[in-house]
């Protein structure tokens, strides 16, 4: 079904007489006068009635389009038609506009966001404009309109929500994107202005810096002196004792892929030393400031491999929802870093812990809806069967005592822990009282989720000094929850919580509920390209879950 529609698009696009009669095909022909159809206006403006009434006996009235018929391009160039009043959307006087001309420009111009532009047929479109013969022929103008309506419509969604189904490539992305799209209405509503296909990208900081990278490493890839030293770069086999070329070489290829940098001392050594700390940084590689096997394979990665990268992640930005509100908590599990931001701000910047390789965290968005204080731990599903089935089947009762798990039945009543057993641990439920060793420390964060995803406190504290951050059960750990905690509490929700009130409710022991009014959207992603943390550059991030080359497959 996918070829063919793809056969259909191409056939309409590369000649005008034949979309006029595939549109009359996709569309099924027939009279406005169809039963319980939608009434049909036609335009009466100077020099459209001609085109309207053709129009409008070849294209079917729809209502409103739904959720379902989101996606279906060919409804909704009907839907625009149908709000112009079936009047040229492109066109006037049977001549191309200058919206048209901008639309073809724009079209190009989503190289930048790693779109195929092959998609729109835009060398067709030129032709299709530039028929001397379409001032006098209708139907030809016909065919040129609806050809930049749909491909329009198709750019606009392909930019909004973009041209790969997550579940096609990445089974744990439920980040679901909901934005709206309202392409149809502003055809319709356009006054003789140019509806620009901007709108339709994502509001993201991060996606405005990967389209200004792209552009940069597509400049870089014709750049000789870089790929010289790029080549020079692979030389290299004893990185304690690089001759003056090689270091020379080493120094171009940060100098020219991260023009930012600047030196901070006299010394060349410790300038070399310092460039190498910097890309180290920002190419995810542990900092040494010398170079290793690891470090000379990034300096000798080529400018094409680096936009791949980029089209993966602009493609997973647009699976995102479009606008991220001026208050939201943002997760970026490659990073292993949490964002919260209000208003454009950096509120809170801290180091997580996120799902280790058999238990990844998946991608998603939830409101926050609780604070608890003092939080128990019951233990789910997964860690059941395979961290305390294991434990209980080697040491049994002094497993369950060691780890602070009680034991209870399907009523709640609390039961022996001797009685557990490989044979009949499933009968029971396991839960760790709030204290010291609990499991998720003292505070955690509630984001209701079919996938029981949270974020909390960890007694683990050394964890967040590691490189390697992927070492939970699938939740996120956080390096300040207690500083996340008041200022949700204290500054959102203005309940006056202090340091001295937290500490107190904690000494209690006892679970304590905090409600929030406040909205606060989290959005758990997987990008590896993200923001550094001054949010002004992109790094260029580990692929930890190895998702990178699935996606780039369906890509190209």
């Amino acid at each position: 079904m996918k070829n063919r529609k793809r056969s259909v698009t191409e056939n309409c696009v590369q000649s005008g007489l034949l979309l006029f009669f595939c549109c009359a095909f996709c569309f099924c022909a027939c009279n406005s006068n169809k039963p319980n159809a939608p009434k049909v206006v036609i335009s009466k403006a100077p020099g459209t009635r001609e085109f309207a009434e053709k129009l409008s006996n070849l294209l079917v009235p729809v209502d409103t389009p739904g959720k379902k018929q989101l996606n279906n391009i060919a409804v909704n160039l009907r839907f625009a038609y149908q709000l112009n009043e079936y009047a040229p959307i492109w066109l006037k006087d049977g001549k191309s506009t200058e919206a048209a001309e901008k639309l073809l420009t724009e079209l190009e111009n989503t190289t930048w966001d790693g779109l195929d532009t092959g998609r729109y047929h835009i060398a067709s479109l030129r032709k299709l404009l530039a028929d001397s013969t379409i001032v006098k022929n209708v139907n030809k103008q016909i065919a040129a309109d609806t050809a930049l309506t749909f491909t329009y419509l198709h750019a606009s969604h392909d930019l909004l929500f973009g041209t790969i189904k997550p579940a096609s490539v990445d089974s744990l992305w439920f980040h679901a994107n909901d934005s709206a799209w309202e392409a149809p209405e502003l055809l319709a509503n356009k006054d003789n202005k140019f509806p620009s296909l901007e709108p339709y990208r994502s509001k993201l900081p991060t996606y405005s810096m990967m389209l200004a990278d792209h552009r940069h490493y597509a400049q870089l890839s014709t750049d000789s002196l870089l790929l010289d030293a790029i080549e020079a770069t692979k030389a290299i086999s004893n990185y304690a004792t690089t001759d003056i070329v090689q270091r020379k070489a080493v120094q171009y290829v940060i100098k020219t892929e991260l023009p930012w940098l600047r030196s901070l001392n006299d010394s060349e050594k410790e300038n070399i030393k310092q460039a190498i700390s910097n890309y180290q940084y920002y190419m995810d590689i542990k900092v040494s400031g010398k170079l290793d096997s690891f470090t000379v394979a990034r300096l000798t990665r080529s400018p094409q491999q680096i936009i791949n990268e980029l089209k993966i992640n602009m493609e997973r930005v647009r699976w995102m929802q479009q606008e991220v509100g001026k208050l939201y908590i943002l997760i970026d599990i490659p990073a292993m870093e949490l964002f919260f931001r209000k208003d454009g701000m950096d509120m809170m910047h801290m180091r997580i812990v996120v799902g280790k390789l058999e238990r990844q965290t998946p991608s998603l968005v939830a409101n926050m809806a609780n604070v608890v204080i003092n939080p128990p731990w019951g233990v789910p599903p997964t860690i059941l069967k395979k961290d305390v089935l294991p434990g209980i089947t080697k040491s049994g009762r002094k497993y369950l005592d060691k780890k602070g798990l009680k034991v209870y039945d399907k009523k709640g009543k609390n039961i022996d822990a001797s009685k557990v057993n490989p044979k009949n641990y499933k009968n029971y439920m396991y839960k760790q009282d709030p204290g010291d060793d609990n499991s998720l420390g003292y505070v955690k964060f509630n984001l209701p989720n079919p996938w029981d995803i949270y974020l909390h406190d960890t007694p683990h504290r050394d964890d967040f000094v590691k490189r390697n951050r992927f070492l939970s059960s699938g939740c996120v750990r956080l390096e300040q929850p207690q500083q996340m905690a008041l200022y949700i509490l204290s500054d959102l929700e203005k309940k006056r919580y202090t340091q001295e009130r937290l500490d107190s409710v904690i000494d209690t022991h006892k679970t304590r509920w905090e409600i929030l009014k406040t909205k606060i959207p989290v959005h758990i992603v997987y990008l590896t390209n993200f923001e550094d943390t001054n949010g002004r550059h992109l790094r260029y991030l580990r692929d930890i879950y190895s998702r990178d080359e699935r996606l780039l497959a369906a890509i190209k």
